[in-house]
């Protein structure tokens, strides 16, 4: 694309998280602009596309695919359909961003990571948690060694109680390959193991508990050895029976710890103090996982554009096959060896 033209994005999947972010920020980003929208139920996409402003309500997949005038697809459907979408987008020179899981299957990720090497394109998995002010904050000091060896990263996604009135396709199988270890999982420990620079894992165990009226797990204990002799332990459930959610991650190391949320760092001093050395963040009127979903889309649209460095996801296909591991661990009752 030649310097000033905007930069054009078609939109595959209308559900939830594309009402919610997708479809709100990238109409509001300067230089960028949402071309195209795809999903089954063509009258609700078509109903987005008027109250959106947006030109072209594609039939098919393939129609977004081979439009000549798009530069990006931006993949927002079931998990199932996540790695042949990107191939396909790939494959026809489009910059890809995709919603989290990159595919089911560490295989299916491997194909889709070397689809995105082939082809020259940008291919960017979307994390956003790795974009929010407080976790952006707290790097720092887990890489820096400001708190000493961090020997564990002790993490939870636990979502409130909902009644499932009709189950969807997140709740089968074969369309989200799992349940809350797959769902929520996924971020948490690419988090955990952002915090810690994807260290080396050893082996993994994980225990699952069947959900009521689905075909997958509502929640899952999940733990891994790491080879320096450190741990990750995660925790997530779709079921707390609590008045709210309950997301945290906590970071403890010899010298120190960070957690959030809230944001919190302490140090251990040389006269054997604590002090508290927790940044201050600045005042925000957006919330935070608004803000991090839109950096997040920005970085990848600088990063499409070559105006930032681009590092292929590797990591995400690391991330799958010990998510796989743990599934193989809760189904055989075993920890794994990584």
């Amino acid at each position: 694309m030649a310097a000033g033209e905007e930069f054009r994005i078609g939109l595959l999947g209308v559900g939830s998280i594309a009402q919610v972010v997708h479809l709100p920020i990238l109409n509001q980003m300067k230089g960028v602009k949402l071309a195209a929208i795809c999903d089954v139920e063509y009258s609700k996409a078509k109903t987005l596309a008027a109250r959106f402003g947006i030109e072209r309500v594609a039939r098919n997949d393939d129609e977004v695919f081979k439009a000549d005038d798009l530069d990006a697809v931006v993949i927002a459907t079931p998990s199932h359909l996540h790695d042949a979408q990107a191939i396909a987008a790939l494959e026809t020179g489009k910059h890809v961003l995709v919603e989290k899981p990159l595919a089911i299957l560490a295989s299916n990720a491997q194909k889709v990571v070397d689809a995105a090497e082939r082809a020259g394109k940008v291919l960017m998995v979307a994390m956003n948690n790795r974009y929010r002010p407080d976790t952006m904050a707290l790097k720092p000091f887990a890489t820096g060694g400001e708190l000493g060896e961090v020997f564990l990263a002790r993490g939870a996604w636990l979502n409130r109680k909902m009644r499932v009135v009709r189950p969807t396709w997140r709740h089968r199988l074969a369309t989200a390959g799992g349940g809350a270890l797959m769902d929520l999982g996924i971020q948490t420990l690419d988090l955990a193991m952002w915090f810690l620079q994807f260290p080396k894992v050893s082996s993994v165990v994980c225990n699952t508990h069947p959900g009521e009226g689905m075909e997958v797990e509502d929640a899952a204990a999940f733990m891994l050895r790491l080879e320096n002799g450190s741990a990750i332990s995660l925790s997530l459930s779709w079921t707390l029976v609590a008045e709210r959610d309950r997301h945290y991650m906590r970071l403890l190391g010899t010298r120190g710890s960070g957690s959030l949320q809230p944001l919190q760092v302490y140090k251990e001093m040389e006269n054997g103090s604590i002090l508290d050395v927790t940044p201050q963040l600045p005042q925000s009127a957006e919330n935070m996982y608004t803000q991090s979903y839109r950096l997040e889309l920005e970085d990848f649209v600088a990063t499409a554009m070559g105006l930032k460095p681009y590092h292929p996801p590797h990591e995400q296909v690391e991330l799958m096959r010990l998510i796989n591991l743990a599934y193989q661990s809760a189904k055989e009752r075993r920890e794994i060896e990584a």
